[in-house]
């Protein structure tokens, strides 16, 4: 049955739906991820220092697998801080 109830409207399933653009993969297809290169590994690291998710960055589960070893390894290395500095 094709009834249409007083209290909808005959679109209501295309108005709830939202567009979600996919992410551009900021890395390509590289498979190399530098550790000695600090300002490369701070675009994938927020302003506290935390490591970003994919969904944010847009990358490949592999190639983020590969930045937090790259990132924690700078961190072991003094390269990049662990935790952003309090300004007071």
């Amino acid at each position: 049955m094709n009834a249409i109830f007083p209290m909808q409207t005959g679109s209501t399933a295309k108005q709830n739906k939202k567009i979600i653009k996919k992410k551009v993969n900021p890395l390509k297809n590289s498979r190399v991820i530098d550790y000695l290169d600090p300002k490369f590994l701070s675009r994938f690291t927020n302003d506290q220092g935390k490591i970003l998710p994919r969904r944010i960055t847009g990358v490949n589960a592999y190639q983020q697998r590969q930045l937090a070893k790259a990132i924690k390894y700078a961190r072991h290395l003094a390269l990049i801080p662990f935790v952003a500095q309090d300004i007071n």
